[in-house]
């Protein structure tokens, strides 16, 4: 969400940037927003001259009445009980004015960063670097549902059966493997300095409202019925959500948060949900990052974010590379955005297991996250929100179990790991 004061300003910077989106359509609403902000100045400035008028005229009726003056004071007693009315009527124009404005502002795109790559969607983001080589073993990699199936680690037709598709079960070795990643991404972040999170799995719809588009939420969110509550579709929601207007000192900058959660969405659109496989699910976990810092910083957090992510990979030997995200696939509050891929050594191509985002002051102009400088000649001022996912285990066990696949079926345990693992160095596959 941008500032009205640039668009009031630079209305044409706006419309460029909506055609670098490739949202033609929302280029109308520019010229919209401008007539209805005018319209809704205007009523304000009448508003604040009426009111003076109204204060003027009531210091001089208490004069007449003190002097004698009652047909007088009667009078100016009527100008105020009509200036009452034209109130009455401005405040009403006033709060029309600001919904629809507020409305319409919701939907034009945030500024993008000039280094963006120009694109209209996925197909033509960018790779920046390759991190890792990756290998193709010898043998055949099966299918990520026939890995865990040989080694008794998941169950779907239960699933289908008490929940539908889009569900499974994971059970003995790979559900403790599922366990020990997230646990290792906890501690992997805490000892980056970030402070460790488990949020509220449900806000409220201003929450929601405030950390993404409306259209995401609906294609996104779960709703709780009769209650003003969704179920989180990633922690992001929830500690954003957590400075929600809020005054924080600048000497507390940066926030650095890591969060667990389990994460629900609905997963309406073309990819669909597989009958077979835990790429795109309802329901998982994941361990998130999050930073809140000042305008200034917000790059550099931005680079040190998708490094972490890079890092935790490596660290288990997966080979990962980072996709620049082009404009027309940017979500419309981010100002910029990059894409963590592993490498699938099954289908010999890279697949995204996070994303890493710089939302400028979008969230925190429609959450009210202020920061107070240090600087008391200086105003309060937006704060800047960024997020990265650590690790989203339904698609890392993908990567994971494909990378670290032994011929015989058995799976390798990286080091990092077998603490989490009760010691164990391998998976091996039950005698049948």
């Amino acid at each position: 969400m941008i500032d009205i004061k640039l668009l009031r300003n630079d209305p044409e910077l706006v419309k460029e940037n909506i055609k670098k989106k490739f949202q033609d359509e929302k280029l109308p609403l520019v010229d919209e927003v401008l007539t209805l902000d005018k319209e809704y100045r205007e009523a304000k400035t009448r508003a604040e001259y009426l009111r003076s008028q109204r204060n003027k005229i009531s210091k001089e009726i208490g004069y007449c009445m003190g002097q004698g003056k009652k047909d007088e004071a009667e009078q100016k007693k009527a100008e105020v009980a009509a200036m009452a009315d034209e109130l009455a009527a401005l405040s009403v124009k006033e709060t029309e004015y600001e919904e629809k404005i507020d409305k319409i502002m919701r939907v034009i795109p945030n500024i993008i960063d000039p280094s963006v790559p120009i694109g209209k969607d996925d197909s033509e983001n960018v790779e920046i670097e390759k991190f890792g080589e990756p290998l193709v073993p010898s043998f055949e990699i099966p299918y990520h549902v026939d890995i865990m199936e040989n080694l008794n680690g998941i169950e779907l037709d239960p699933a289908r059966d008490t929940s539908g598709n889009g569900f499974y079960y994971l059970r003995g070795d790979i559900a403790r493997l599922h366990s020990a990643i997230l646990s290792y991404a906890r501690d992997f972040m805490i000892d980056r300095g970030f402070t460790y999170y488990i949020p509220p799995f449900m806000i409220r719809s201003s929450v929601v409202t405030g950390v993404m588009s409306f259209s995401e939420m609906e294609n996104m969110m779960y709703k709780i019925e009769g209650e003003d509550l969704y179920l989180i579709g990633t922690s992001e929601h929830s500690m954003i959500g957590k400075f929600i207007n809020t005054l924080t000192d600048e000497s507390q900058l940066p926030q650095t948060l890591t969060s667990y959660s389990p994460c629900f969405r609905k997963e309406v659109g073309a990819h669909g949900i597989e009958e077979r496989g835990v790429y795109r699910i309802h329901q998982f976990e994941k361990q998130e990052m999050i930073v809140v810092c000042k305008p200034e910083d917000s790059k550099a957090w931005y680079d040190r974010l998708w490094q972490n992510s890079v890092d935790f990979f490596r660290s288990l030997d997966i080979p990962v590379r980072t996709l620049e995200c082009c404009s027309g696939d940017l979500a419309d509050l981010k100002v910029k955005s990059c894409d963590v891929e592993a490498w699938s050594p099954r289908q010999k191509k890279y697949f995204e297991v996070g994303s890493c985002s710089n939302l400028g002051d979008a969230q925190a102009r429609r959450l009210g996250i202020r920061i107070k400088p240090e600087d008391k000649s200086k105003g309060n001022y937006l704060a800047h929100t960024l997020n990265n996912t650590v690790v989203a285990p339904p698609r890392m066990l993908i990567a994971f179990l494909e990378n670290n696949l032994n011929e015989d079926g058995s799976v390798r345990i990286p080091e990092p790991l077998r603490m989490y693992m009760g010691g164990k160095s391998v998976i091996e596959v039950p005698a049948k």
